[in-house]
């Protein structure tokens, strides 16, 4: 299970006054204290680095000649190409880096070179290729013609496809930001920031903004050629940037400032005078308005990302992002939109799926996560290894032993010859673990990898993994020496709910775009409560429900007599602490709703909250004990002798007192008992909990099954129908087992249909499997077990157990 998460708050060092006041000037309208904190925190502590940091008009952009010999030996071959006319292709990448590279290239080298004649792209298909050149790819470019490949986000470790190329007579123009090879390659030229020093202002630029630097190179070097301005190109940059998660800093955080300046102002045109329709349209369908980072970062980047997750290729993702057909990018931006939907959807069935996994895992004893399974996308990998590496602290590993592509975002390098079968996967770290690296060391075990520090992807035969599992484990281990691996959230400032508000959201705007190296300010919040919390299914664009939940809520606290606004994305609402609690949040403004709320990012009890009302303070003290053990005790006499007992026996409502809830069936786990115990402690009332449940008397799983599938027999011999309360009753089981043993009847030849609150069971014969048949019946007796086993565990667990988890639960994260 997911480990407790370390909260530390980042240290405070009080800025100077006049360094305050320099802030001030920026924002007006507030003290600027709290902007002038972030600031000092982040290095930023005189008056030109200021400057420059939140007015771009003051930053002096780096030349694209800074790159030195390798951008001068690229122009020279553009400039060849360009006077012989031969033709070009671009070799991208699928994920969002790579789409808008691609996009930048495609826009900005199109002026010189004549599109779908002598100018062409090339995207490979993320599930059946994965990331990098290939030889069918390159045989593919040669059969059109092509005389020169220049890639973008990729390739930089390509060495055998780039000789391969090559001997076909094809000169390869490498443009990319990942891993560097040993040596430099055999290419006309290689533009990579990794061979700048690492304080060099275009050492982070991520693989759109290194596209975007060629071009800018190009259009300085062919003057008077380019019809458009190069300044188009910038949203796309951002988008790609702020995406791609890169530092932004340096000409990383002018290309975004200026990106998103042009994003907001196309964004407001009216729609059939946009110059980028399919953008627009993305952005209308998730709800933005292109002026916050946010919105590239869980708008615009999650759904480009989702097309090859889902689909493979995602060559249409340029077409949306550079045509000017309105119509046809309508088009594109609704197929893309029901990609993120899927997406979703898939997501959140591995993240239930690696949940289930996480359990039988010892974590004291784990430092890199490894999990495999056959039936998992892998088009979702990385996402969900990175949500596992934020909860548990650990690099996470997440392999997909059939089908084929990873979900990394980088070169994959051969190591060794193919082998079927293989297994295909994606790695994110966390707490500054290279997990690059340690992939790394452990190549003679795989068949290819590649990555960043972050994030990497690999491939591996399949019999490899307990071996590379335990490798990876102790050469990690070893390097950490004593240092304990633990899940770690950080607040930047302490404030309080009277706080939050436009004001705030105002002057800590003045950092942005905020990214890697100067992330969105994170807020920690007191002795806080919740109110009128809810949580729904996200709808998709067409009103479809998919499984992605949010939850919405008031929080308050003592500073203010007004309740603020909150969403939490990926929790219910019985996730939320009972009474007063410290949480950590971003304060945010929903464009759609037109209203500040605040991004719940972490919650936990606060240290000094106790199983009480949110109202405690209008409440009797002693409302102890919360919860009253009935279990096993069946008669009014023996219950009557326990209120007697109690020091309170009842709760107060309106000032009265009120008799105990009466829990009588025994709870399968502990959200069922969280959500009687919210019941109590209401805004208005104060109620205790009588658990009151007998020991299970438990059937064998077998006998069960027989039951049900008696049942279904005699239903459908008579033709009658039956409720789903009905067939619980008699069988004894939730309706989540139930669910599992209706799925078993189907392959018996069974049919179940619902007719308003009815079910109706027919048989026909079937021509399933006899395996699957089996597969199915085991499903359901090892569902009904486990049933049994927390049925056991609810009849016995101490009642001190049961309050402590629920008075100390911290509820951060282990919700997958």
């Amino acid at each position: 299970m997911p480990e407790q998460q370390q909260w530390t708050i980042a240290a405070t060092e009080q800025p100077p006054e006049w360094f305050i006041q320099a802030v001030k000037q920026h924002t007006p309208a507030s003290s600027g204290i709290y902007a002038a904190q972030l600031l000092w925190q982040r290095g930023i502590k005189d008056h030109q680095q200021l400057t420059a940091f939140i007015n771009h008009k003051a930053y002096q952009p780096a030349s694209p000649f800074e790159f030195g010999q390798e951008m001068h030996l690229a122009i020279a071959r553009l400039q060849q190409a360009y006077n012989i006319k031969e033709k070009i292709a671009i070799w991208g990448d699928f994920d969002a880096d790579g789409i808008t590279a691609t996009s930048v290239l495609w826009d900005g080298l199109g002026q010189f070179f004549k599109q779908n004649t002598q100018f062409i792209y090339y995207i490979p298909n993320r599930l059946k290729e994965s990331h990098g050149l290939n030889n069918q790819g390159i045989d593919n470019l040669a059969k059109q013609g092509c005389k020169l490949i220049v890639t973008c986000d990729t390739g930089s470790t390509n060495i055998e496809e780039i000789i391969y190329a090559k001997q076909l007579g094809i000169d390869v123009i490498v443009t990319d930001h990942h891993t560097l090879p040993a040596e430099r390659p055999p290419v006309a030229a290689i533009i990579n920031p990794r061979y700048l020093p690492k304080e060099h202002q275009l050492f982070n630029l991520s693989g759109v903004a290194v596209a975007y630097k060629l071009v800018e190179a190009l259009y300085q070097s062919l003057p008077n050629i380019a019809k458009n301005p190069l300044e188009d190109l910038l949203d796309l940059v951002a988008v790609g940037l702020i995406a791609d998660l890169v530092q932004l800093t340096g000409d990383c955080r002018y290309l975004a400032q200026l990106g998103i300046q042009r994003l907001q102002a196309d964004f407001q045109q009216p729609a059939a005078a946009r110059r980028r329709p399919g953008v627009g349209r993305l952005l209308e369908l998730c709800q933005k308005s292109g002026d916050r980072p946010t919105d590239i970062s869980f708008g615009l980047g999650p759904r480009i990302n989702a097309v090859s997750r889902i689909q493979g290729d995602a060559s249409f993702c340029v077409e949306l992002l550079t045509s000017r057909d309105a119509k046809r990018c309508n088009e594109l931006a609704e197929v893309t939109e029901l990609a993120n939907t899927r997406r979703k959807s898939l997501q959140k069935d591995v993240q239930a799926q690696v949940a289930q996994k996480l359990i039988q895992l010892d974590l004291s004893t784990t430092s890199v996560i490894v999990l495999e399974d056959a039936q998992w996308p892998a088009g979702v990998l990385g996402l969900v290894a990175g949500q596992v590496a934020q909860e548990t602290g650990r690099p996470t590993i997440l392999l997909s032993t059939e089908g084929a592509g990873g979900d990394e975002g980088e070169n994959l390098t051969s190591s060794s010859p193919s082998s079927p079968p293989l297994a295909r996967g994606s790695a994110r770290s966390v707490n500054s673990v290279d997990l690059y690296q340690l992939v790394k060391d452990q190549a003679h075990l795989l068949h290819r990898f590649g990555g960043h520090p972050f994030a990497a992807g690999l491939s591996l035969l399949v019999e490899n993994i307990p071996l590379f599992t335990a490798a990876i484990n102790q050469q990690l281990r070893q390097s950490l020496g004593s240092t304990t691996l633990t899940p770690t959230v950080q607040a930047d400032l302490t404030v309080t709910v009277a706080d939050l508000g436009k004001e705030l959201f105002l002057e800590l705007k003045l950092l942005e775009p905020c990214g890697m190296g100067n992330p969105v300010p994170k807020l920690l919040i007191q002795n806080c409560w919740f109110e009128n919390s809810w949580h729904r299914n996200q709808q998709d664009w067409q009103g479809k429900k998919v499984q992605y939940i949010k939850t919405e809520f008031y929080i308050r606290d003592d500073s203010s007599r007004s309740a603020f606004p909150g969403i939490w994305w990926g929790h219910y609402k019985d996730e939320l602490p009972i009474g007063r609690c410290d949480c950590i949040a971003e304060l945010d403004y929903n464009t759609f709703k037109k209203r500040y709320e605040i991004r719940l990012i972490a919650v936990r009890p606060s240290v000094n909250s106790t199983l009480s009302t949110r109202n405690g303070l209008n409440a009797p003290r002693s409302l102890t004990p919360l919860i009253l053990d009935w279990r096993n005790l069946t008669t009014p006499h023996s219950r009557s002798a326990t209120l007697t007992a109690s020091p309170l026996p009842f709760g107060y409502a309106h000032g009265k007192p009120t008799p105990p809830l009466l829990l009588e069936d025994c709870p399968t786990n502990w959200d069922d008992l969280r959500a009687w115990l919210r019941r109590c402690l209401t805004i208005s009332s104060s109620q205790q909990l009588a658990i009151a449940w007998s020991k299970p008397n438990l059937q064998p799983p077998n006998q069960i099954w027989l039951t049900l599938v008696g049942i279904a027999k005699y239903l459908n011999r008579t033709n009658q129908l039956v409720t789903r309360v009905q067939l619980l009753e008699k069988i004894g089981i939730t309706d989540q087992t139930l669910l599992v043993g209706i799925k078993a009847l189907k392959y018996l030849g069974f049919t179940v249909k619902r007719q308003d609150r009815y079910l109706q069971i027919t048989w026909h014969s079937s021509d399933s499997a006899e395996n699957l048949a089996e597969a199915a019946v085991a499903r359901f007796l090892a569902a009904v077990r486990e049933e049994q086993f927390q049925r056991q565990y609810f009849a016995e667990v101490p009642l001190s157990t049961i309050v402590a988890i629920a008075s100390s639960d911290n509820y951060m994260g282990t919700s997958f």
